[in-house]
């Protein structure tokens, strides 16, 4: 870091921005308590502090992702050298990852949140901040996609996930682990993604579905979704990727009317595959016409699903692009 780099800084609520009450709950208060954040790197990086929301986790949509989005294009035309973003951590790696799929790999972005709130014994939202801070900031940051930084960990928007309601060190990668580390002094990489792919959009679409997969699962779910406006729907499915045969029928009508139906893994490790060639075996429901999308949880494979159907793909696109496990 020769230069002093300048880092644009987007708070939008969460765990970070929140404090303790007396009656023990946490609560979002009128100030942000990161607002009287004391710069430790004064003369090295330039922070721009922007408050564009106050949102408790849960209360973030896909509407409020695309304006992230959009003032970080704005914010990298006019010189922006790296952005963090503070978040509530429920939904934090699909905000990553949206924002990792709908952004130009070409200036660092940080999200980062924490696990205790401001005034809590052991607070991480500080030191979190800062580790980000770091991150946004490092030359090696470039090209790396959208990265989470929590509890000195360096993770990719892609493939990180919450694995603890309140553990700090909730933020994983599954089979792959982080691809770099934060000290004091220094970020570490020690791998990177192979490849990235930037969706532009000028919207979002409404009405994609998740749904998991449970013995006994029968065609209801199904049912009453090809009776909506269903734009979409992701499958937690069993194992590598199979359904009760008592869903089928729900399935086919959704299939019928040309929703997409996307199949993801409800197991936390591995890869959702056609192996089986039984009723309700991921063979068959593939010649069904249902997707596989390899190597994503059910939450990132709606969003990938959502960006897509959103970018008006055709059908032959939308396949491609949400199978494709490395993009």
């Amino acid at each position: 870091m020769k230069n002093m780099k300048t880092i644009l800084v987007l708070h939008t609520g969460g765990t970070i921005a929140m404090s303790e009450g007396k009656d023990g709950a946490i609560i979002p208060g009128k100030q942000n308590p990161l607002n009287s954040f004391n710069n430790p790197f004064t003369g090295k990086i330039r922070l721009d502090i922007r408050n564009p929301f106050n949102l408790p986790s849960p209360h973030m949509r896909p509407t409020e992702m695309l304006a992230l989005r959009n003032k970080i294009m704005q914010a990298e035309s006019e010189g922006i050298d790296g952005v963090v973003i503070t978040h509530g951590t429920d939904t934090l790696k699909e905000t990553a990852f949206f924002l990792d799929l709908t952004l130009p790999a070409e200036i660092p972005v940080v999200v980062t949140g924490a696990m205790r709130s401001a005034n809590e014994i052991g607070s991480d939202g500080l030191h979190n901040f800062q580790t980000a801070i770091q991150t946004a900031a490092s030359d090696e940051a470039h090209d790396k996609g959208v990265l989470v930084v929590m509890n000195d960990e360096i993770h990719t928007a892609r493939y990180v996930t919450k694995t603890h309601t309140t553990n700090v060190a909730t933020f994983r990668t599954p089979s792959f682990g982080p691809v770099g580390s934060v000290s004091k002094e220094r970020v570490t990489f020690f791998s990177k993604l192979i490849r990235q792919t930037y969706v532009p959009l000028d919207h979002v679409v409404d009405n994609v579905y998740l749904l998991k997969a449970f013995a006994g699962m029968g065609p209801e779910l199904f049912e009453t979704l090809a009776l909506q406006k269903t734009n979409g729907l992701v499958i937690e499915a069993l194992g590598a990727g199979n359904l009760p045969p008592a869903t089928l029928p729900g399935l086919q009508k959704l299939l019928d009317q040309h929703i997409p139906v996307v199949i993801v893994s409800r197991c936390f490790n591995g890869t959702a595959e056609s192996v089986y060639d039984y009723e309700g075996g991921g063979i068959r429901l593939e010649k069904m016409g249902a997707i596989f999308c390899h190597g994503l949880n059910g939450q990132k494979a709606r969003i990938k699903l959502l960006v897509g159907l959103s970018a008006q793909m055709s059908a032959k696109e939308l396949a491609s692009f949400v199978n494709d496990a490395v993009s």
